[in-house]
C-alpha cells in the first residue's frame, strides 16, 4: 500500500479541484435579423416557452478538461423571438401550446414549440472557454387548434480562438446564437406553409 505525503496529497487535491471545473457562460446575443415592416407576414404568431424550459441548465465540454454551464432556453429566447419578429407582424409568448380557446381568443394563427440542442468543445489544453459551439433549434409549428402545420429546424455554429476571448468567455456560443437566429428566420420565410 502506498501513502501520499501531506504536500503530495494537497497538490493532488488542488489538481482534482481545478480539473473538471464548471464555468458559467451565456449565449445571449444582441444581433437580430433585419425587420422590414413592408415585408412582414400580417399574422400574429406565438412561441412556447415554459418556466421549466427557462430553468433548464445544460453542461457541455470546454477546454483543459473543464466544462461550461448555461441556460439554452433562457439565453436563446431572445434569438427565437427575433427570428419570428423578422418574419411576422406580431409575436407573443405562451406558457403552453395546447390551449386552443386562448390561442383563438388572442388571434394567434401559428404556434412555434422550440426544442433546443447544444454542444461545445475546445481545441485548447490551457484555457477553459469553448472554442467551438453548436446550437440547434427544432420547432413543431401548429395552428391555433393544435394541429401540426409543419416543422422547421435551424443550426448555428460558432468558433472563437484564445486570443479573441478578452474576458468574453461565451464568444463562440454567442456567435452560434447569431447564426442560429439568422438561419431560423430564413427557414421560416422559405416555408410556404408558414406564410
Amino acid at each position: 500500500m502506498q501513502f501520499f505525503s501531506l504536500p503530495a496529497a494537497a497538490a493532488l487535491s488542488a489538481m482534482l479541484l481545478l480539473g473538471g471545473c464548471v464555468h458559467p457562460i451565456t449565449m445571449i446575443t444582441e444581433t437580430a435579423p433585419p425587420r422590414s415592416q413592408a415585408y412582414l407576414v400580417p399574422k400574429k404568431v406565438a412561441y412556447v416557452m415554459t418556466d421549466a424550459d427557462r430553468d433548464l441548465e445544460v453542461v457541455t465540454p470546454g477546454g483543459s478538461g473543464d466544462r461550461v454551464s448555461y441556460y439554452p432556453y433562457r439565453d436563446l429566447e431572445k434569438s427565437i423571438r427575433d427570428a419570428l419578429r423578422a418574419v411576422y407582424r406580431d409575436v407573443v409568448v405562451l406558457r403552453t401550446a395546447g390551449d386552443a380557446k386562448a390561442n383563438e381568443a388572442a388571434g394567434v394563427s401559428l404556434v412555434f414549440s422550440p426544442r433546443i440542442k447544444t454542444d461545445s468543445s475546445s481545441s485548447s489544453w490551457i484555457s477553459w472557454p469553448p472554442t467551438s459551439f453548436t446550437a440547434e433549434v427544432s420547432c413543431v409549428v401548429t395552428d391555433a387548434t393544435g394541429a401540426e402545420v409543419t416543422r422547421v429546424r435551424a443550426v448555428g455554429n460558432g468558433t472563437a480562438e484564445f486570443g479573441e476571448f478578452k474576458g468574453d468567455f461565451g464568444l463562440a456560443a454567442r456567435r452560434a446564437a447569431t447564426r442560429l437566429t439568422s438561419q431560423l428566420s430564413s427557414e421560416i420565410r422559405r416555408n410556404e406553409k408558414l406564410r
